[in-house]
């Protein structure tokens, strides 16, 4: 193959790439690096844009409520990162154990939560939570307890539920797939050397899926680092719920509310570079481990 033919098929990659991953990225980090000073009463003689060089970085890491955010989100990422490898193992290893009757309908029933959009689980979720309209506080009340799902000690695990609700089913099938890849000789010569199901597990499943579960881990790194529409939507419900709650949340204050979209820029970068930086730690500290 030439030159020109192999340059004629990476072309509409290549732009499309260009276009929408590397364009935005770019003009995020140029927002990030100016500022906008309106001059007049209110402003209204008019405005012009100036370099700031990292000013914008340093007022982001000089705010308390983003910093707080920040530390919110790792902790729930702390926390959410291995529930969420440990129940979609789990899940699939019964349903591949063959200890349900129906594998096909429990999976479909699991991965059905995905297809439904964020803000819809959230609303429903949101009422299911509510005092007023929500099944579960008669239950605590029977039970001589006073639980407020959307109060501000308690949210932090409601909006965790939905999130563990909502993402279990898709990481799991994941886990299946790598499961299903497995082949059955191995499976045969296990149970041929008197092998129990615990130990097939220990020694033949879960080596043998290791690139699935670095897959979800490093999937619900970044998915619980971006955390948004839960919040979002739960924000009218609960007092607990902050318009800085989470990265995200308070850099969409800054460009929507406070129309400052250069701060808003420079919170996405920082918020960004955290996600690389954990996920690519996590990926090199597993690759160090194979060796």
């Amino acid at each position: 193959m030439s030159k020109r033919a192999a340059a004629a098929f990476l072309a509409p990659f290549l732009i499309l790439f260009a276009a929408f991953f590397v364009a935005p990225i770019g003009y995020a980090l140029v927002q990030s690096l100016t500022r906008v000073e309106r001059s007049g009463l209110l402003g209204l003689r008019g405005s012009t844009t100036e370099f700031a060089g990292l000013a914008n970085y340093g007022a982001a890491l000089s705010d308390g409520d983003y910093l707080g955010s920040i530390g919110r989100i790792l902790l729930f990422a702390l926390i959410i990162v291995p529930l969420m490898v440990v129940l979609s193992t789990v899940l699939a290893l019964v349903l591949e154990a063959g200890l349900s009757r129906w594998p096909r309908f429990f999976r479909t029933s699991f991965f059905l939560p995905y297809g439904i959009p964020g803000v819809i689980a959230s609303i429903m979720w949101g009422f299911l939570y509510a005092p007023g309209t929500s099944p579960f506080t008669p239950v605590f009340t029977a039970l001589g307890a006073e639980a407020d799902l959307l109060g501000p000690g308690t949210v932090f695990w409601s909006i965790m539920n939905v999130v563990l609700w909502q993402f279990v089913g898709y990481n799991m099938l994941i886990v299946v797939a790598q499961l299903q890849s497995i082949p059955q000789v191995l499976y045969e010569a296990a149970r041929m050397d008197g092998a129990t199901r615990w130990t097939i597990a220990r020694t033949v499943q879960l080596p043998l899926i290791r690139p699935a579960l670095v897959l979800v881990t490093v999937f619900t790194i970044i998915g619980s680092l971006q955390l948004f529409n839960e919040p979002l939507v739960m924000q009218p419900l609960s007092t607990g719920i902050s318009s800085t709650y989470t990265p995200t949340l308070t850099a969409y204050k800054e460009a929507f509310n406070s129309n400052n979209l250069n701060l808003a820029a420079a919170e996405s970068i920082i918020l960004a570079l955290v996600i690389c930086v954990l996920s690519f730690g996590f990926l090199r500290l597993v690759q160090r481990g194979r060796r």
